[in-house]
């Protein structure tokens, strides 16, 4: 990414912006993504285990059987977050591990989270745990998944038996990963796992998914009021391509409503969004009746429980409009063999445009005002009134990195992931500054890993991962963090200004 300093702003690069005290600096992994060891010490297939199977599902037939090989690394990898001066680390513990097929509690897996958070706190770490982050059991799947209600209880049981092992070592508990991957991207596009292509099933995923959090959060609450509990959620900022050209504006409300609202305003406001529901019943009226037959009296007030805090994930922003742009940017999904769908219910007439922001490899805009934006927003309309505080759980970036031995040392100059880690963590600085209580930042991720349906296609770590070693090398963008945890300051006072001037208006 390449930015266009003037003058003032160059004389400010060897000044610094400083972080609040307290604020903490982490960063992101999940367990299927990174653990390996897909079916030992009694762990049973997910969901991803068997779509990873599916011929054309993703790149390369790659699947997470070994991925990082965490599940045996761990200790390394912890001195390696130690190395780094981590403040903290989320990671996710899976369901498949902890309570095989959905079944009894396995004692061998609940042991390796024991370990994993022992070592962690050890180390100075604080442990972050989630408890869903995609891979639902494949026989709880095979019974109907989360578009059954019955599926919500399982996980509150399977929430439960993780605080029996660690509520006495783990503070902060964040019940879902995105809820919006693992409902319409998994249940309606069939993108994800477990590859359905349904609109109702999407809805019916995305409710239960929700009654399952805020039952989870509910029952979490009552054993203990000193957690610090809440919910991940993907969220985007939405702008019209023309904000003067109604259909574009259109586009604009209806991806904000069903990629924001639909989540933001249960948990808020204990109501769905009203037009997206108009909106999605004008495509499909049957899949918005078995909806509406599915929630429940009292649902939606389970589903608002108040919560300590609420995880922003930001990658970027979503410039569209009502009709096609002539010169449209790269779709960002994986090109995959196997056919997938529309995320969208209600995405007819939804075009991407392009705007001239850098890209990364994923195809995606590198946009870090959009974060103060997003930021500024969620704490205006939605947080601050509630009393949530805000962290930025997932923020990174993938390029194409290359492995390189400088004097006899290898490394990897990832100028552009160094640049991006730096631009964003100056939007946050300027979202506090606006007065938003947003009080730490998880890169993502710490490690390269498996990438979903883009297989190891993608590098999003900041530690490079030899695939066929296992063999971890620091990044420069590693190593660039580390010296911003140190000094608990950026560099580039101006970062975040030079990249708001880079966007087009």
């Amino acid at each position: 990414m390449t930015l266009n300093l003037d003058r003032t702003q160059q004389e400010n690069m060897n000044a610094s912006r400083s972080f609040p005290t307290g604020f903490l600096f982490g960063a992101a992994t999940a367990a299927y993504q990174i653990e390996g060891a897909a079916f030992e010490d009694g762990r049973t297939a997910s969901i991803w285990d068997a779509f990873a199977r599916v011929p054309g599902a993703v790149i390369n037939a790659d699947n997470g059987d070994v991925a990082c090989d965490h599940y045996h690394r761990y200790r390394d990898d912890v001195a390696l977050m130690k190395e780094l001066g981590l403040d903290t680390y989320r990671f996710s513990t899976s369901w498949s591990r902890v309570r095989p097929d959905g079944g009894p509690l396995n004692p061998q897996g609940v042991d390796f989270y024991e370990r994993l958070v022992d070592e962690l706190l050890g180390a100075g770490i604080i442990p972050w745990l989630t408890l869903y982050h995609w891979d639902l059991p494949q026989a709880i799947e095979e019974r109907g998944g989360w578009t059954l209600r019955e599926t919500a209880d399982r996980f509150t049981e399977y929430a439960l038996d993780m605080h029996d092992a660690l509520g006495d070592r783990v503070h902060h508990w964040t019940t879902l990963n995105e809820p919006w991957c693992s409902s319409f991207l998994s249940y309606t596009a069939g993108i994800h796992a477990p590859g359905r292509f349904d609109i109702g099933d999407g809805m019916l995923a995305a409710h239960h998914l929700l009654l399952g959090h805020g039952q989870t959060v509910a029952a979490l609450r009552e054993r203990d009021e000193s957690l610090s509990l809440g919910i991940t959620l993907n969220l985007t900022v939405a702008e019209p391509a023309d904000p003067a050209d109604a259909a574009d504006v259109d586009a604009a409300r209806r991806i904000d409503g069903q990629f924001n609202r639909w989540f933001l305003d249960p948990i808020f406001r204990a109501a769905y969004p009203g037009d997206i529901v108009a909106d999605i019943e004008k495509v499909d009226a049957a899949a918005v009746e078995r909806w509406r037959n599915a929630v429940r009296p009292g649902d939606e007030a389970i589903i608002a429980q108040p919560l300590d805090a609420l995880g922003v994930n930001y990658y970027h922003g979503e410039f569209v409009g009502g009709r096609p742009d002539p010169h449209p940017p790269t779709p960002g999904d994986a090109p995959t063999d196997r056919k997938t769908g529309s995320p969208w219910p209600a995405g007819h007439d939804i075009y991407w445009h392009e705007r001239g922001l850098p890209r990364t490899s994923m195809h995606w805009e590198v946009q870090p005002a959009g974060l103060t934006q997003l930021l500024e927003r969620v704490w205006t309309e939605y947080a601050q009134p509630v009393g949530t505080i805000l962290y930025v759980t997932e923020n990174g970036a993938a390029y194409d990195d290359e492995l390189v031995e400088v004097e006899g040392e290898k490394t990897v100059p990832d100028a552009e992931r160094t640049e991006f880690l730096r631009v964003h963590l100056g939007a946050i600085l300027d979202a506090q500054e606006a007065g938003v209580d947003v009080r730490g930042y998880f890169y993502w991720s710490l490690l390269d890993n498996f990438e979903w349906a883009w297989g190891y296609e993608k590098r999003f770590g900041i530690v490079h991962v030899d695939y066929h070693t296992q063999e971890r090398t620091l990044k420069d963008s590693a190593k660039e963090y580390r010296r911003v945890i140190a000094d608990r300051a950026i560099d580039v006072p101006a970062a975040a200004d030079a990249a708001r001037t880079a966007v087009p208006r």
